[in-house]
């Protein structure tokens, strides 16, 4: 099945790697023919014995020995040569079709884990993950090279060593041949040995991996509880566990190992016994014993070599069995055949949601209990409600990071499951609570919302979510590199950012999930100023536990426990002695309002 699925995806490397096992099956057989000048020189120089009779008369061949020595010596330099030349330009052929795979292989797994779902992401360890796409993808193009190059050599060598050997006595070839089943049945064993260790050892890697990545990335909180001692026992307890099991792996495979180191001596002794009793008896010449002797050292080479490739082949079996349980893996939501791609300029806005129900995978009980909704394009929908009544996963269906389990979304009328993908979140804007920022520079974040954006277009964006100021500020303007994350910005500034890309993207929709629970009252008061003007003609979707940034939306709709307690505008929903106005006032009380 494994090779099966790797012949699959060489899918447009097959000539190339055809082209490899040509040249070096030439180059092989080239380097097969040397040996034999052995015999030539002790029979036909050192022993001046005449030479065989189906040589015509007619070949340009040396009387004297000096000549024939001279001769034997040109042609084995010139197929010596061009076998070399033959083996490198192959083993270069197969290390470029290796790379290409390989990188192939790692952006088909990383273009299908960006499509995971959300919960599939979220179990997924960030550092886990990396391990994947750097060291397991890369496991097909080491397949590819370690199976064209060293053992497809050895086993021409091999195929062409036996063929020698029964050329010069086909009971030299019984007694080669009966190695073949040895290490046949000893690489079957081995492989039920050795890959469960390897599989074992990678799967332990990744989660050194993620851990790392986990400590540093909270760092923060690992030194303000002083747990620097703990996190690093972890890890060196975790770090002995993989060296148990790649010191494991390692006396299996030399157990592997010294199992040929005694086989071979033990084969090629009994042959050279064979043959010397038959040099002895007058069978054979001196000649062909050294010939022999020659042919069976590049028999057991290539045997050796064999039997040797076996453990990292399993070891990058385990990597690929990997990857392909990965690619198996579902992708997010998938639009209906015939969806229809969703067009700035063509889509109004309105967003419909009737009877909608939701829970998450794995999970039996309902967030969302029968929500129905009706908003106009260009209204604003403020969400409130306690911790975990439904906000963020209400915005999550919007966005259709995740498909409900009942009911319906409908944009302008159409279900989204019938409108394309990723043509319909090119509509959305959104912000969250917890900004994400990548590691290059501030024009760069904001430009990811379009690559296209020119720097006046950058410029503008940032002006309108009041961050041009602090970033004109900085040394290097819009050119400045923030980190990983934006860690040389403080909340504020990464959260004006974040705005500032959410408005480059024109969207049709938007979504602010705490947009501005990090600014301080002034950059607040002014963001509002320009979210307010921004969101005037697009439908927007706002989270805020702060009350009195969402006292001007259109309507306030009030979750609890997933289901919709109150809806209406501030004012009216502030003449009810209900949960919104129990809400205000407790804010009021706590000075948050």
């Amino acid at each position: 099945m494994l090779y099966g699925e790797l012949f699959r995806l060489m899918r447009g490397h097959r000539r190339g790697v055809a082209i490899a096992l040509a040249t070096l099956t030439v180059g092989t057989l080239l380097r097969l023919i040397p040996p034999a000048a052995t015999k030539v020189v002790i029979d036909y120089v050192l022993l001046d014995r005449p030479l065989p009779d189906r040589i015509p008369a007619w070949a340009p061949i040396p009387s004297s020995s000096v000549g024939k020595l001279g001769a034997v010596v040109a042609v084995v330099f010139a197929v010596s040569v061009i076998g070399a030349l033959l083996g490198v330009w192959g083993r270069w052929r197969a290390t470029v079709v290796s790379k290409q795979l390989q990188v192939r292989v790692r952006r088909r797994v990383f273009e299908h884990a960006s499509r995971l779902p959300l919960h599939r992401i979220y179990q997924l360890k960030s550092g886990g993950l990396s391990s994947l796409i750097r060291d397991d993808a890369g496991a097909p193009g080491e397949m590819v090279f370690n199976m064209v190059y060293n053992p497809w050599r050895a086993l021409t060598q091999l195929v062409g060593g036996l063929a020698i050997l029964a050329w010069i006595d086909w009971r030299f070839l019984l007694g080669a041949v009966g190695l073949i089943p040895v290490a046949y049945w000893a690489d079957r064993l081995w492989n039920r040995v050795l890959r469960p260790i390897h599989r074992r050892s990678r799967r332990q890697r990744q989660e050194i991996d993620a851990k790392s990545t986990e400590t540093f990335g909270g760092m923060r909180v690992v030194r303000a509880f002083g747990r620097q001692k703990t996190e690093a026992a972890r890890f060196v307890r975790e770090s002995h566990l993989l060296t148990r099991l790649e010191m494991l792996g390692w006396y299996r495979a030399r157990a592997f190992d010294l199992f040929w180191d005694l086989l071979m001596p033990s084969a090629s002794g009994a042959l050279l016994l064979y043959g010397g009793w038959q040099v002895l008896r007058g069978e054979l010449s001196p000649g062909d014993l050294m010939m022999f002797l020659v042919y069976l050292a590049m028999l057991l080479e290539p045997i050796a070599v064999l039997a040797s490739n076996m453990t990292t082949l399993q070891n990058n079996l385990s990597g690929f069995d990997r990857v392909l349980d990965m690619l198996g893996e579902p992708t997010e939501l998938a639009s209906n055949p015939g969806a229809i791609h969703a067009r700035k300029g063509r889509v109004g806005g309105r967003i419909s949601i009737e009877g909608l129900r939701f829970r998450y995978p794995g999970h039996e009980e309902e967030v969302i209990r029968g929500i129905d909704l009706e908003v106009e394009p260009g209204e604003t929908i403020a969400l409130v409600g306690r911790s975990g009544a439904g906000k963020t996963t209400l915005c999550n269906l919007v966005a259709r990071f995740y498909d409900p389990t009942g009911g319906s979304i409908r944009l302008d009328g159409t279900d989204l499951r019938d409108v394309d993908l990723q043509s319909y979140r090119r509509l959305l804007g959104i912000v969250e609570q917890d900004v994400f920022l990548f590691d290059g520079s501030v024009a760069e974040n904001i430009a990811y919302a379009d690559r296209r954006a020119s720097r006046s277009a950058i410029e503008r964006a940032a002006r309108a979510a009041n961050a041009s100021g602090f970033i004109e500020a900085l040394p290097g303007g819009y050119d400045t590199l923030i980190g990983e994350r934006g860690v040389r910005l403080s909340g504020g500034q990464r959260q004006r950012l974040a705005i500032a890309r959410a408005i480059l993207a024109d969207p049709v929709i938007f979504i602010l999930d705490e947009a501005t629970s990090n600014l301080d009252t002034e950059s607040e008061r002014l963001i509002q100023a320009a979210l307010a003007d921004l969101m005037r003609d697009r439908t927007s979707f706002v989270i805020a536990h702060r009350l009195s940034t969402i006292r001007d939306a259109d309507r306030i709709l009030v979750l609890d426990s997933g289901e919709v307690a109150e809806v209406g505008s501030h004012d009216e929903l502030m003449e009810r002695s209900g949960l919104y106005r129990d809400m205000v006032e407790l804010q009021r009380m706590e000075g948050g309002a």
